[in-house]
């Protein structure tokens, strides 16, 4: 019999019962080390005391109204959002697809309400993954994503990454912003040079365009800032979208404006039934305190460093093997040489009781809880060794 589901994944046979920490548990009794956290989701690890305490308390009392009332929750995550961020104003998702749906609209719309509804197009970049809603699919430009979807959206420039002349040239009248992920996730743990995005953020300024970022897998502490962004200083967005790790685990995603880029979309021009509804404000607003709890982030830095120390090492052992290490903070690549497949290291590594990713570029990907500590670190890097020194080639 086939199974109900659509064959759109493949997962190993395993079934998890439950999560504690940065480890998953099997049925059968086996214990995984996570280091891909749902795809940089859970980042305060699984079953955090205070996400789940603020998720029993709210689910409690109330858990769905609609956005056709308030949600006092709403108003206090996106103060705190607004506080400690470049961001005036905030709509919340499901999810970051959504976020960049939001994200996608706002920039067009923002030339419209200034008179210019022919400034529309968005200048993207290879390597790119903004989701899988139509429009993202078409953000994001991978031909794979696109195939069997019909005729491509229009509006949409792509731009070999890292290619300055091409960024500027693809520039016209018609060019409504700029969309990046600081750090590439999907398209192979690629971080942008904080001196690139300063000048994505003076080039945007010399043209009149909107710069969005993509903060979807790069932000919620996940490289040692709250937003990877920081780390580049005055190259803030106008406009940038979050999710996967702010909700830490609880489906959530938000689109950041500053009051010039949002203050136009007024009632009408976008809404959710579900996003920001109690339930998710309660554990955003869980997880936010956390992650911004002193020391957390400088916890998360140290920590960072000490796994690249660890990988480095592991990188000359496996020089055959492995050709760069990729990546910022908690969100790390290993771009394997021809001949070895990502895939393949992290079916080995589950082998060893060590969850892993693959991303593109042939790259295997590394996102582990926010809150490992050095145990955990050996325990990676021990097992990632010995997945390397039964990996063969293909």
């Amino acid at each position: 019999m086939a199974r109900p589901l659509m064959d759109t994944y493949s997962p190993p046979d395993i079934d998890f019962e439950r999560g504690e920490g940065a480890y998953l548990h099997a049925r059968g009794g086996a214990r995984y080390l996570d280091f891909i956290s749902g795809i940089a989701v859970n980042g305060l690890g699984h079953c955090h005391p205070a996400a789940v305490a603020a998720l029993k308390a709210q689910a409690e009392t109330l858990w769905h109204t609609s956005n056709m009332f308030r949600v006092p929750g709403q108003i206090e995550l996106a103060e705190k959002y607004c506080r400690d961020s470049f961001a005036d104003r905030v709509f919340f998702t499901n999810s970051g697809t959504e976020a960049m749906e939001c994200a996608l609209k706002t920039a067009r719309h923002y030339h419209f309400a200034n008179g210019r509804p022919d400034r529309y197009r968005i200048i993207t970049f290879t390597g790119a993954f903004h989701g899988r809603t139509f429009g993202a699919i078409n953000a994001g430009g991978n031909p794979a994503y696109l195939e069997g979807f019909g005729p491509r959206m229009e509006g949409f420039d792509q731009v070999a990454f890292g290619d300055h002349d091409a960024l500027k040239a693809a520039v016209t009248e018609e060019t409504a912003a700029i969309l990046i992920e600081p750090v590439q996730g999907e398209g192979g743990v690629r971080a942008v040079p904080d001196v690139c995005l300063r000048g994505l953020r003076e080039l945007c300024d010399e043209h009149g365009l909107l710069l969005i970022y993509d903060e979807v897998q790069s932000g919620a502490g996940r490289t040692g800032k709250l937003w990877a962004h920081e780390w580049a200083g005055s190259a803030q967005p106008d406009i940038m979208a979050v999710a996967k790790g702010v909700g830490g685990g609880f489906p959530m995603g938000a689109c950041l404006t500053t009051d010039a880029a949002g203050a136009h979309m007024k009632i009408g021009t976008h809404g959710s039934t579900f996003g920001g509804n109690p339930l998710a404000m309660a554990v955003g607003n869980a997880v936010y305190d956390e992650l911004t709890r002193p020391g957390f982030l400088d916890h998360v830095t140290a920590i960072a460093n000490t796994l690249r120390q660890q990988l480095s090492g592991l990188v000359d052992a496996h020089s055959g093997k492995v050709a760069e290490l990729r990546g910022r903070g908690l969100l790390i690549g290993l771009k394997l040489k021809d001949g070895y497949v990502n895939k393949s290291l992290a079916a080995k590594a589950r082998e060893h009781h060590l969850l892993m990713g693959a991303a593109g570029d042939n790259v295997a990907r590394l996102a582990p809880p926010l809150i490992i500590d050095e145990t955990h670190v050996r325990e990676a890097v021990a097992a990632l060794d010995a997945a390397l020194g039964a990996l063969e080639p293909q």
